[in-house]
């Protein structure tokens, strides 16, 4: 199964686990997420974003302090600017923070529910499928020569019959190359590979 198969399959048990949305921040270093996902609603993350909320809440403090899974009901950290209370006006009213990996790759997710609070049995299962996502979007330490060969010369506007030429080998032989980066890379498309690439420091 191709990586990103994996992550649309834990995505969909994320989904029919947290009917109020949810947030995934895979890999988090130098205070950026390799990968998000969320299905909060858009209201809600329109103004979670405006107002810089991702430095203050207490759920993203929590998950760089600790590591496990609990409900947000039993985060002790102090909400000084009442961001639990302003979710739960947009429905996120009960849920649960999941925090995996090194403080160095750190993924951090939410998940949000309006009727009541989580089972232990679904906590224990949101952190089973975050530490999953985690564990399949782990960044290779490193792309093969003519993976990044084909990768940097696309990224620099090269089409794929003058990557070829350039290469020396045939254009069939360079979409190999690429759609090898792309799994490695777990990106659907090669633009998406570019990005990751360079987001590791891998071209």
């Amino acid at each position: 199964m191709p990586p990103f198969q994996g992550i649309d399959k834990g995505l969909k048990q994320l989904a029919k686990l947290a009917p109020s949305g949810y947030f995934v921040g895979l890999h988090i270093r130098f205070t950026s997420p390799l990968m998000t996902f969320q299905t909060y609603p858009q209201a809600w993350t329109d103004h979670y974003t405006v107002n810089g909320y991702a430095m203050r809440d207490p759920i993203i403090a929590w998950g760089f302090s600790e590591l496990g899974a609990t409900r947000w009901s039993e985060i002790t950290f102090p909400d000084t600017f009442g961001i639990l209370a302003e979710g739960a006006r947009h429905g996120l009213v009960y849920g649960v923070a999941v925090s995996c990996g090194p403080v160095t790759s750190r993924t951090i997710s939410g998940l949000a529910r309006a009727d009541r609070e989580f089972l232990d049995e679904e906590v224990q299962l949101a952190k089973q499928i975050i530490t999953e996502l985690h564990d399949l979007t782990l960044p290779p330490d490193q792309l093969t020569d003519a993976q990044a060969e084909a990768l940097r010369l696309i990224a620099a506007g090269h089409r794929h019959a003058a990557a070829a030429a350039k290469l020396g080998i045939s254009e069939s032989a360079l979409k190999v190359r690429l759609n090898s980066a792309r799994t490695r890379l777990m990106a659907r498309t090669t633009a998406e590979a570019i990005q990751r690439a360079k987001d590791y420091r891998l071209i």
